[in-house]
């Protein structure tokens, strides 16, 4: 995966306000950081502290300040601690195929998305060989595409994620 190219997929700019679900070490939130500019904030949320101390440490190294890590269980719809309606976008890059609480995920990220703003879904392939998850754990494309649809988002379209991932942007109406 190319976060960098991927990244100019989410029609992100300057001052938006974005939240990083499942943020890991960082990759997206870094590129999302310098999209947003000194006006714009991005926030990291994750479950894991060492992967939050990550973020810290790059966002340090390349001098941003619109980061903030945020340690939370996002299967709890509101344990983000956003306010309600208060981000531009959302990202869930690799982290449904971890849960099975996929909905409650997807529910805290349209709670926390202003209206008319969009949830961008990376998550893996099914079938694409020994790399990654198991098929077990991956959601097939369409199966992801309805479960997010049905928590009320409306499909813009797909995007390329690489060889082994799919893109999906979805709109808050």
């Amino acid at each position: 995966m190319n976060p960098e190219k991927i990244a100019g997929e989410f029609s992100v700019s300057e001052g938006m306000s974005v939240a990083d679900f499942g943020s890991g070490a960082g990759y997206f939130t870094i590129i999302l950081g310098q999209m947003v500019g000194e006006s714009g904030k991005v926030y990291a949320l994750d479950i894991q502290e060492t992967a939050l101390d990550n973020v810290r440490v790059k966002t340090k190294a390349v001098g941003l300040k619109n980061i903030e890590a945020i340690r939370t269980n996002l299967e709890v719809v509101g344990s983000s601690g956003l306010p309600d309606n208060s981000q531009d976008m959302v990202l869930l890059a690799n982290i449904l195929f971890q849960s099975d609480k996929k909905s409650e995920i997807i529910l805290e990220a349209k709670r926390v998305l202003k209206s008319s703003s969009r949830l961008v879904l990376i998550d893996w392939r099914m079938g694409t060989g020994g790399f990654g998850p198991p098929d077990e754990r991956r959601t097939d494309e369409v199966a992801m595409r309805n479960l997010v649809t049905g928590e009320g988002f409306v499909f813009e379209r797909s995007f390329d994620a690489g060889q082994f991932h799919y893109g999906m942007i979805f709109v808050k109406p």
